[in-house]
């Protein structure tokens, strides 16, 4: 079945230009103005991924980002954001609330769609049946399954990256993982979001385990691990 994206920018070439390529690849997509639109649209048809500009008029990218992530129907679809921004520190700020990458204009539309692959094949990665369906680690416990994470029995929200980074940590228990490593293990060869994105991801992990957040050190020039439970 053809995965549906939601191209939301204000910009009608770079519309165009995203769903043009989206269809050359095998993509279904749908083009919005602006994010009121996209709101309205996806109470009625969920895509599989939105591509989402950051600057538009009306409610802006980020808004659209934190609406959507606090909605339980709508916290799982994955979003990319498309930023005219070249400072770091601004892209950052998305992946902090919720958003699984950003792409700087102008772009290559063949990377852009990279990306997308990428991030749909770790959605579809997480949501099958695993071998151990619940694994214990201290106060975390992980349901593969219900992909849900919980921190002395209260449920926690994590994006899907953050759910696999945790499952990477755990699943190398007291052992260090490089920042390479775990970018390797999301993205395969197709690995082309810089180290700092990792650190950014962890950051939000570690706030939303609570205490529990504890556990991940970082280890100062090689990656992180987390502790084993005691």
């Amino acid at each position: 079945m053809e995965k549906l994206i939601y191209v939301v920018d204000d910009e009608k070439d770079i519309r165009e230009l995203l769903s043009l390529n989206l269809k050359k690849y095998g993509f279904k997509s749908k083009e919005f103005t602006d994010g009121d639109s996209l709101l309205k649209a996806i109470t009625k048809v969920k895509p599989d991924l939105i591509v989402l500009d950051i600057m538009m008029p009306g409610v802006d990218g980020l808004e659209i980002v934190k609406i959507l992530k606090r909605e339980k129907d709508y916290s799982n679809i994955p979003i990319i954001m498309l930023t005219a921004k070249t400072e770091e520190s601004d892209k950052i700020v998305g992946l902090e609330i919720g958003a699984d990458d950003y792409v700087s204009k102008p772009f290559s539309p063949k990377e852009l769609v990279a990306r997308i692959k990428a991030i749909l094949r770790r959605y579809s990665e997480s949501e099958e049946e695993p071998k151990n369906k619940v694994i214990r680690h201290g106060p975390i416990t992980i349901d593969k399954v219900k992909i849900e994470v919980s921190v002395n029995n209260k449920i926690i929200d994590l994006t899907a990256t953050e759910f696999k980074i945790l499952n990477i940590l755990i699943e190398n228990k007291g052992r260090v993982c490089s920042r390479d490593a775990i970018l390797t293990k999301l993205w395969g060869d197709e690995k082309i979001v810089i180290d700092r994105t990792i650190d950014v991801h962890i950051k939000h992990l570690r706030d939303k385990l609570g205490s529990a957040g504890k556990m991940i050190k970082n280890i100062r020039g090689f990656g992180y691990k987390i502790e084993n439970a005691k």
